[in-house]
């Protein structure tokens, strides 16, 4: 009771916002309920609703509502659908990654700053945010400040990006889904900012970005596993013969993912009733409307100027990166 106690007052908050949100969009059904949720979130979390009481249930509404939104979404989508990325899809992924985690390294110790402060970037960057920094800072040993620190530039890139890329994508692909999505999903640094970024364009972007950023999260296990041979001594090379033993590695595939997967499974069989997947899908909505508002609530500019320049530079070279290495590799092999 306690606990539903502190989630109350932040998660109804958030219901209002997205209430709100989509009875303006009503009006403006062009911009959509997406864009307000996010907008109205980030004005009241930052003025008269910028208090703690709030934290709790804002962060639940965030993470766990849109993880419920995404299991949802898989009773309205089939295997085949899954499947609309393609091999080169996954290509695309797999090389957008490795190329961002070695890009990042590389800007990361040009500006000075230490390895493991560095590798945390690299994985927030690459594959999901602040669950990918959760996982491998373990790993790395990473101290709670590199870790804090991480978080929030690379939330405050993802925000600024989750912005930028429907814009981008509306210039140069007209929003075709295939390519738009593999921009949105492939680059954009939590599922959330995927999700509401791709709700800035079209809801078949929504799906697609989804399907791509689910991959990205499968290859954390990928990146603990590399991460737990490399050699952190800040004086020898990053591959260099570990002394000691080494590291233990617990990465795991989220929950969510594999829910979303047995769902479409489910679905596919063709005896899921209409009615049920239309539900599943407004349902999915709502929660999204919802978790948007919360991005938008915890979003706090008082972050963006407590980090310093070297750190926001850090952020800004990383990301404009990663957008110039998705439109080569979605030119190569996406067409």
């Amino acid at each position: 009771m306690n606990k539903i106690k502190e989630i109350l007052p932040g998660f109804i908050v958030c219901v209002i916002i997205g209430l709100i949100a989509q009875q303006i969009a009503k009006f403006f059904p062009s911009i959509g309920a997406a864009l307000f949720a996010i907008g109205i979130g980030m004005i009241a979390g930052n003025t008269f609703l910028n208090k703690d009481i709030f934290n709790v249930g804002t962060k639940f509404s965030e993470s766990r509502l849109l993880e419920y939104s995404i299991v949802l979404t898989g009773l309205t989508l089939q295997l085949t659908d899954i499947m609309g990325i393609g091999f080169q899809g996954v290509v695309f992924i797999a090389l957008q990654m490795t190329c961002t985690i070695a890009i990042c390294y590389l800007i990361g110790r040009r500006l000075k700053f230490t390895k493991k402060f560095s590798l945390l970037m690299c994985a927030g960057n690459a594959v999901c945010g602040s669950s990918a920094i959760g996982t491998v800072s373990p790993i790395v040993e990473a101290d709670s400040k590199d870790k804090g620190i991480s978080i929030t530039i690379v939330n405050v890139t993802g925000t600024i990006l989750m912005v930028v890329l429907p814009i981008v994508t509306g210039l140069l692909y007209h929003h075709e889904t295939l390519h738009t999505s593999a921009m949105i999903g492939g680059t954009l640094q939590s599922i959330g900012q995927v999700i509401a970024s791709a709700s800035l364009v079209n809801q078949e972007v929504v799906e697609f970005a989804t399907i791509f950023k689910i991959v990205r999260i499968i290859f954390v296990v990928v990146v603990a596993l590399t991460y737990a041979r490399m050699n952190l001594d800040e004086n020898q090379p990053l591959f260099a013969k570990k002394e000691g033993k080494a590291s233990k590695v617990k990465a795991k595939v989220p929950w969510f993912v594999i829910g979303f997967f047995i769902l479409s499974l489910i679905n596919s069989s063709g005896f899921v009733p209409v009615i049920l997947s239309a539900a599943a899908k407004m349902i999915s909505t709502q929660f999204e409307i919802i978790a948007l508002a919360a991005i938008g609530m915890r979003v706090k500019f008082a972050d963006l100027m407590k980090e310093g320049p070297k750190a926001m530079l850090y952020g800004c070279l990383t990301g404009t990166s990663q957008v110039i290495l998705a439109l080569i590799f979605i030119a190569l092999l996406l067409g």
